[in-house]
């Protein structure tokens, strides 16, 4: 083979590697974005379990400017969950574990806290996902291959969109 034949070999192979990448991320984004809706329709159905909103449940700030005026006994703050508000926190709660096919009667508090915590993460692992399928994509359109499809200048300028921080 010449030498031109195997430098074109090599880039097909290189190019066929990121575009590989491309579609893995692509796909585990899919999943991701599945496992955080069912994240969030659990977080949705025990904030209506426990009659709550987001917004619901008055800050510790105003809870302790409310009772500055009545002096007692009490603690100065009452610190109250959002998602939990009023509802009693350690009434038990079925959960099924992420992972495994494990289904645990755990306390109503602990089970929101992990899912809040668990779609935080799941939220970090989206972006990091969305930022590479953004540099795949710049990667093949550089060598030419989306030009056919769309303009390596638009696809520059898709790319070079900034996400915002959350």
């Amino acid at each position: 083979m010449d030498e031109n034949m195997k430098l074109f070999q090599q880039s097909l192979i290189e190019l066929e590697t990121e575009a590989e990448h491309l579609l893995l991320a692509r796909h585990q984004l899919v999943e991701n974005d599945k496992v955080r809706n069912g994240n969030r329709e659990a977080l949705t159905a025990l904030r209506k379990r426990a009659r709550t909103t987001k917004t619901s449940v008055p800050s510790p700030f105003e809870s302790m400017m409310k009772d500055i005026g009545n002096p007692g006994s009490r603690p100065l703050v009452n610190e109250v969950c959002a998602t939990c508000g009023n509802h009693d926190s350690n009434e038990r709660t079925w959960m099924m574990f992420p992972g495994t096919d494990v289904f645990a009667k755990i306390p109503f508090h602990a089970a929101h806290t992990i899912l809040e915590t668990d779609q935080t993460k799941l939220d970090l692992e989206a972006q990091k996902l969305q930022s590479c399928v953004k540099e795949k994509s710049f990667l093949i359109s550089e060598k030419g291959v989306l030009a056919d499809k769309i303009s390596p200048a638009v696809l520059r300028s898709l790319v070079a969109l900034k996400d915002k921080p959350w």
